[in-house]
């Protein structure tokens, strides 16, 4: 297993600590919550540039990268929504568009079409997790809700713009 591989499957690892720490609500568990959090996002940035510096990037790195980014992404949303910090309507958007755009890349992979991820599937992404991290500091709560009007918003345009850039993948519908 590849160093990419590798980096990935710790990113996955960590959402378990993550998770305990703020359910088990141990002394200090937002901050250390925070840190797992950004050392597994961190994870996310450099096990893409080592596998295309590198050309280590495999099937199961295609699979499991956007899979762990998912898992964590979701778990402290969970988390959130738990807390009464987002609303479960927040959280069933970025659920939903994550199964369609999942989705719709399977219809294209049958196609013999790879759906890359767009700029602002990318945008998305960096500010979801700038986000997440914010939300875990002691921030006023219109910031807050700022944070969660950001993920909804930029989860619901890159969504629109898989489907409307790959539309064709749904011809035969």
């Amino acid at each position: 297993m590849n160093l990419p591989n590798k980096l990935t499957l710790l990113r996955i690892i960590l959402i378990l600590p993550f998770l305990l720490v703020l359910y088990l609500d141990v002394p200090y568990a937002s901050i250390i919550a925070l840190v797992i959090f950004i050392v597994a996002s961190l994870t996310d940035m450099l096990d893409g540039k080592i596998a295309r510096k590198y050309n280590l990037i495999t099937d199961f790195g295609k699979f499991a990268d956007p899979l762990a980014d998912k898992m964590l992404v979701m778990a402290a949303m969970v988390w959130f929504v738990d807390k009464g910090q987002m609303a479960g309507w927040a959280l069933l958007i970025v659920l939903v568009r994550e199964f369609a755009v999942s989705g719709l890349r399977m219809v294209a992979s049958d196609k013999g079409r790879v759906i890359a991820a767009g700029w602002s599937g990318k945008v998305k992404t960096a500010s979801t997790m700038v986000c997440i991290v914010l939300m875990f500091l002691p921030i006023p709560e219109i910031l807050n809700t700022v944070c969660v009007a950001v993920i909804v918003v930029t989860t619901i345009y890159s969504g629109v713009e898989y489907f409307v850039k790959n539309k064709d993948c749904l011809s035969d519908m």
